[in-house]
């Protein structure tokens, strides 16, 4: 049973306010070792006031009783392989237990780019049958399904699906004045994938109904520390830190990350803010995992901006500057030579154009 005390360490846009004593049914050997620390993510009833004020000031926290997702907490494979339909569903294939996500579409502005992981379509018990033959294999090539829940899905799911507490989750929607559910996106992975580090440019609340994961949360004002690729780039909004092997000559400030995380089991709903990183790992020799999440756009953007920004603002404003610079010059790598050329003036002047907490 997970109790919650007063942390007296906090920092700004972090989710230190409280500490979180509980006793896990998984154990510290199931976890990749990382060297960086951590501090842990609350753990709070849907009720405790405290998981409001949370979530109104957009931290991270783990809800521990909201049956968001209690009609698939039954869901497994066996039970998904017969009701899920004959609908096609998107599968990852990586050579390694990293699946660094890449936007297709952005593969032409970089010839050089070879994915480390490719996208195929194929029935679920295609998925299924590949997934039980690589896990018997034993090698290093590791399969990831990734399919948006859609009007393909069998009865039963549907059922399921509409048995969700959507008065719960519509509330919290309503409440902060988010944009409409842009999907809810099934994951079923083999034990011990991970998805490296990466932010999204949606709220999310992340539901797991099988197995365990491992969730590491870093605020917006970490962006320094965990370079991102450039947003032309295939893997944008991605870390290209190597969390396992760190560069700490490419990427001296990732010395300075300080992340939040938790392990999240079956009924738990981590709400993962818009713009906070997060790297994702199912536990290893922990079997398969199953999630689905919940995207919203977030709260138009208000009419009046006040200052000081926010962490996430700026990351906004970065990415657009980017963008309008790319269509600008008419060829994204003029943006990267640009880029480079301000960090050479920059080092010249002792100076960083970009603020970050990691310089401090």
């Amino acid at each position: 049973m997970a109790t919650v005390e007063n942390d007296p360490t906090s920092s700004e846009g972090g989710a230190a306010a409280f500490s979180v004593v509980h006793s896990p049914i998984w154990s510290e050997y199931q976890l990749r070792k990382y060297p960086f620390q951590t501090r842990p993510i609350p753990r709070l009833s849907h009720t405790d006031p405290r998981a409001e004020m949370l979530m109104n000031n957009e931290e991270p926290l783990v809800l521990t009783d909201t049956n968001l997702v209690y009609p698939a907490l039954k869901w497994d494979v066996p039970y998904l392989q017969e009701n899920i339909g004959s609908g096609d569903f998107s599968v990852y294939i990586a050579e390694n237990h990293k699946f660094l996500y890449y936007d297709e579409k952005k593969m032409a502005n970089f010839e050089n780019f070879s994915p480390k992981s490719r996208r195929i379509d194929m029935k679920f018990s295609d998925f299924v049958e590949k997934m039980e033959k690589t896990h018997e294999e034993g090698g290093d090539e590791r399969v990831y399904l990734q399919q948006t829940l859609n009007d393909t899905v069998g009865r039963k799911i549907v059922v399921d699906f509409l048995g969700f507490n959507w008065n719960w989750i519509n509330k919290q929607q309503s409440k902060r004045n988010w944009g409409q559910l842009t999907s809810n996106l099934l994951l079923i992975g083999m034990e011990g994938n991970v998805t490296p580090a990466h932010y999204d440019e949606q709220q999310n609340f992340f539901a797991q109904i099988k197995g365990y994961k491992r969730c590491i949360l870093f605020p917006p004002d970490q962006f320094e520390c965990l370079y991102p690729f450039p947003v032309h780039h295939p893997c944008d909004r991605q870390s290209q830190v190597d969390f396992e092997n760190p560069d700490y000559k490419r990427f001296p400030n990732f010395k300075n990350v300080m992340g939040y995380e938790t392990v999240v089991g079956p009924g738990d709903v981590l709400y993962i803010p818009m713009y906070w990183w997060h790297h994702i790992e199912s536990l290893l020799s922990g079997g398969v995992t199953i999630t689905v999440n919940f995207w919203y756009k977030g709260a138009p953007t208000p009419k009046r901006i006040e200052n000081p920004l926010r962490a996430h603002q700026k990351v906004a404003i970065m990415r657009n500057i980017e963008k309008m610079l790319g269509e600008a010059l008419g060829d994204p790598h003029e943006v990267l030579e640009l880029d480079r050329r301000v960090e050479y003036y920059d080092s010249i002047d002792g100076r960083s154009s970009r603020v970050s907490v990691c310089d401090a």
